[in-house]
């Protein structure tokens, strides 16, 4: 919609005093005519043009303009963020998803991912997996069949190369790309998802997912297997099971045993300001707090009244310099007739 306004370039302040100045020595001008009258060589053309210029100037001054409203539309999408625990401990067939029971931990994981990307419809995916490290397998992407065929292609890591599992090990990878997703899209929500067993068998202390609350509006952390969890199967190299036989503990010489850490579970979702949820207690990612509410994570859409301002000066100048051009050759025209 297009409306006709004034706006004063130099300020309301001071065009309005221009407009008023140049008012009053219009008005002059008439008024001077008048009483000179006979007595100059003023022509009635001459007061005319000068009455022209002043009102010409004190309507610039005015700044005539157009005043075009439009709406903006903004979507803010939802960006969700998948971290999956790959350590050797995941696959232990202890876990327990849904319908399905005695599965693998991985496989647990692996039908959480994919109940994930199905709610989150017109959404974004990253996905990262941590064992030894983390490890960026999934830059964000709107395809969520690329986060399907990553989850499939799930294994743990190789035996040979598991150092002990770390709780925090996610948060460093998690840290650059929460990061560089919120700079890159500053507008959008961020859903983390955090798929672990909780367990932590190296010694040294946890550290807190708490650094990660800044970049993410929601979270939710999927705890996996059981409480008095299951012999952790030897893994090779290319994923498949090192022919049955089970990962020893060191300190005892016998099969390792590992079992889902709930506290610290629950501890790490605390940090992250989110909800634990328990795939044993026949929960799955459908029934967890944000998914419940993916609808409202998905996108919103907002509207915005801008009024822009278009100053339409330019056929005024063009009369005003008209004018004025008129003005100085009359003038010129009657120096040269007054000259002896």
């Amino acid at each position: 919609m297009n409306t006709f306004t004034f706006a004063p370039a130099p300020g309301w302040v001071a065009g309005s005093a221009l407009a008023v100045a140049m008012a009053v020595c219009a008005a002059a001008v008439v008024v001077l005519h008048v009483r000179r009258r006979g007595a100059s060589d003023e022509t009635v053309g001459m007061c005319v043009r000068r009455v022209i210029i002043c009102v010409l100037v004190a309507v610039i001054a005015l700044t005539p303009s157009i005043a075009t409203t439009t709406t903006s539309r903004a979507v803010n999408a939802t960006d969700v963020v998948i971290a999956t625990d790959v350590t050797g401990s995941m696959g232990v067939g202890d876990a327990t998803y849904g319908a399905h029971s005695g599965i693998s931990r991985i496989d647990a994981a692996k039908d959480a991912i994919d109940d994930i990307t199905k709610q989150y419809a017109n959404s974004s995916f990253a996905a990262v997996s941590f064992g030894a490290s983390g490890t960026l397998d999934v830059p964000l992407t709107p395809d969520a069949a690329a986060i399907d065929h990553w989850a499939s292609a799930l294994r743990t890591e190789p035996t040979s190369a598991s150092a002990g599992s770390s709780a925090d090990a996610a948060i460093d990878q998690l840290l650059l790309t929460l990061k560089s997703i919120r700079d890159a899209h500053p507008d959008d929500r961020i859903v983390l998802y955090l798929i672990t067993d909780g367990e932590q068998t190296i010694p040294t202390s946890r550290r807190t997912f708490s650094s990660l609350r800044r970049y993410i509006d929601d979270a939710c952390v999927i705890g996996v297997g059981t409480e008095s969890g299951g012999k952790v199967p030897r893994s090779d190299v290319d994923g498949t099971d090192g022919d049955g036989a089970w990962v020893i503990d060191p300190a005892t010489g016998q099969s390792g045993v590992s079992v889902m850490d709930k506290g610290q579970i629950e501890s790490i979702a605390d940090e992250l300001s989110g909800t634990a949820l328990f795939t044993a207690d026949g929960g799955t990612a459908v029934d967890a707090g944000i998914t419940a509410e993916s609808k409202q994570w998905r996108s919103t859409t907002t509207h915005k009244e801008r009024v822009r301002i278009t100053p339409v000066v330019w056929p005024l100048v063009f009369i005003l310099l008209a004018v004025l051009a008129w003005e100085v050759g009359a003038w010129f025209g009657q120096s040269r007739r007054l000259l002896p």
